[in-house]
């Protein structure tokens, strides 16, 4: 059994990790756009696909049995190139997506459905802006007139005038939320729903301050694409492929 494994999202890496102790052959694709990525165990390539038609060439001279989409959950154009190109080859697609975030009775969120839209309401709800959507759209809140402080991971290019930058990887701890919460005097955050643990912490703290959050929606996935939101889920279904008569 071997597996083309797209992302460099946490649960790629266990999946990885989980499918290889298994005995089944994993080759992990990461974008290569985050410098100093963390790297899953077995087979690495780096970089694009080139497309639909890239992808597809690739599955063609590298015959795999499955492909498993554990990208981000906002990495939609990825997901889009794998549900056309596995379909064009005849390999089975399986969407790795774990669940986006529920608001509790506490909590004064504000939904939009792109980064254009959250910019448009940002003013309504504050004058300090924390903004935690990556470098990636960014651009989007530079005529807002805030204060803003923005957090990513590498920087973007060109480097925004208009923003204070913090470069940092998380997962970042609630005691550490909460200071750069307060020490910059934020009144609203903006964030992405990527939903997950490792970066929950800035909604809890945003929650204990009694600050609204803007949260930008999830790009819809693929009419008919086949998804799971764990782990153990992707690792059955990788299992039972591996077992039907077809593989």
């Amino acid at each position: 059994m071997k597996v083309l494994l797209l992302g460099g999202t946490g649960e790629a890496r266990e999946l990885a990790g989980v499918l290889t102790a298994s005995g089944v052959e994993v080759v992990s694709s990461l974008a290569g756009r985050t410098s100093d990525a963390r790297v899953p165990v077995g087979e690495v390539r780096v970089g694009g696909f080139g497309g639909v038609d890239g992808l597809t060439d690739w599955l063609r001279q590298h015959p795999v049995d499955a492909v498993i989409d554990a990208t981000h959950p906002f990495a939609a154009t990825m997901t889009a190139h794998a549900f056309a190109a596995t379909r064009e080859v005849g390999v089975p697609l399986l969407v790795l997506r774990r669940p986006g975030w529920a608001a509790e009775s506490d909590d004064n969120w504000h939904w939009a459905a792109t980064a254009s839209d959250a910019a448009e309401l940002l003013p309504r709800l504050g004058t300090r802006a924390f903004l935690t959507i990556g470098r990636q759209g960014l651009d989007a809140f530079a005529g807002t007139g805030l204060w803003t402080l923005a957090r990513c991971v590498d920087p973007p290019e060109p480097r925004p005038s208009w923003c204070t930058l913090v470069l940092a990887r998380g997962p970042f701890t609630l005691a550490d939320e909460e200071t750069i919460l307060r020490d910059h005097g934020i009144d609203v955050l903006v964030t992405k729903d990527s939903g997950g643990p490792a970066t929950a912490a800035k909604l809890t703290a945003a929650q204990r301050f009694a600050i609204p959050v803007i949260l930008i929606r999830r790009p819809p996935l693929p009419a008919g694409a086949e998804v799971v939101e764990t782990v153990v889920e992707a690792a059955q279904w990788v299992i039972r492929a591996s077992h039907s008569p077809s593989t």
